[in-house]
């Protein structure tokens, strides 16, 4: 799914939307030990609104963050399609529309089973029909719809106690601690997914979509043990593996210079595509004509193909948003000096004296110092 797909269902993923329906909704409480503490299965229609409104918004945040950050796209292998397979599970209870007990059963038993999760935990699951209506070249829906979209969408919520902060007691006058021993369940969710995907504004039962609230340390047991799915890499690890590539690549031509015009070269990339669907991607090619903008001898350059390869492996290349950084950090031992994008060009190197500088041109001469102002003289 791309950024144009999801905001598509996002938007219609209310109760105001004339083109879209939660159906069933099932609600499961699984404690630190694996055990179902309690089991429900409704119909959405009969749930008391303030009780759905609660769950329409969790189950809608799976939907929420950036395309290759928060959610990331998945297709099945050939494994997950027999029996007990993740795929297979899936579509029955999508199949079933979560009114098939045997297949629900299955569902669940698979997420609680290979998931790991160190609290206990709740699984909200709802079957979702998406009515499609046709487009104009404006991009412009029609009132009538042709066919629909179903899919099953699941949240991953924590529950916890909440016991922390300080109450007044005004039986006894006294400020005392917050004692809440109710297990809350979080409105939003860690993890998630959606099944099948919306590509092409159609369903798509061969893909999966994984959600994660924290891009930098995912829960790969979702995506591997309960979805079936070779993890790729996480945004952090797309960053770390690019900055091994440059490190192997560009050794001792790596300089500040180099390092800021290649993180400005992607940034470019990144604002020339927003208004694109998909997301683009550094391949080795498009990264061989950054780095010979920046500087980087073509010597260097003959080891990239084959550095690349062995680090990214077999992907397409490394999701561009995902390896710039907002501000440039330069720091050794003893200082760290952060840089904006738009002072970079006043920072530069040089060797004075025989000593290595650091230098930074300054417009006003009036600097801070823990807060206090002054003037280079």
């Amino acid at each position: 799914m791309n950024k144009k797909e999801i905001a598509e269902i996002k938007k219609n993923f209310t109760d105001s939307s004339g083109f879209f329906t939660l159906e069933h909704v099932i609600s499961v409480y699984v404690d630190p030990q694996k055990n179902i503490r309690c089991s429900e299965n409704k119909l959405y229609s009969l749930i008391p609104e303030d009780e759905g409104a609660v769950m329409l918004e969790s189950l809608k945040k799976v939907l929420s963050g950036s395309v290759g950050k928060n959610l990331m796209e998945y297709g099945f292998p050939n494994s997950e399609y027999g029996e007990n397979g993740a795929q297979s599970v899936l579509y029955s209870a999508l199949k079933g529309k979560l009114t098939d007990e045997a297949a629900n059963a299955m569902l669940l038993e698979r997420i609680i089973n290979n998931m790991e999760y160190e609290k206990a935990y709740a699984v909200m699951i709802g079957y979702c029909s998406y009515s499609i209506a046709s487009k104009d070249k404006n991009d412009d829906t029609y009132d009538e719809a042709d066919y629909e979209y179903n899919f099953i969408v699941t949240a991953i919520c924590p529950v916890d106690t909440g016991n922390d902060g300080l109450m007044f007691d005004s039986e006894n006058n006294a400020i005392v601690k917050k004692m809440n021993n109710e297990l809350i369940i979080s409105r939003k969710p860690t993890d998630g997914f959606l099944y099948p995907v919306f590509s092409d504004r159609s369903p798509d039962v061969n893909n999966v979509m994984y959600y994660t609230a924290t891009p930098k340390k995912p829960n790969i047991s979702v995506v591997e043990n309960v979805l079936g799915c070779e993890f790729t890499m996480s945004c952090q690890n797309e960053r770390e593996t690019f900055q091994q590539v440059l490190t192997d690549v560009v050794a001792d031509e790596l300089s500040y210079t180099v390092i800021t015009q290649v993180n400005e070269a992607i940034r470019d990339i990144v604002i020339r595509s927003k208004d694109e669907t998909e997301l683009p991607l550094i391949d080795d090619n498009k990264l061989h004509g950054i780095l010979f903008d920046a500087g980087v001898s073509s010597e260097k350059l003959d080891a990239l193909p084959a550095v690349f390869k062995e680090k990214v492996g077999s992907a397409d290349g490394l999701t561009a948003e995902n390896l710039i950084v907002s501000k440039t950090v330069l720091a050794t031992p003893e200082i760290t000096v952060n840089i904006s994008r738009d002072a970079t060009d006043k920072v530069r190197t040089s060797v004075i004296n025989g000593r290595r500088c650091l230098i930074i041109d300054l417009d006003d001469p009036s600097i801070s110092i823990n807060g206090l102002t002054t003037s280079v003289q």
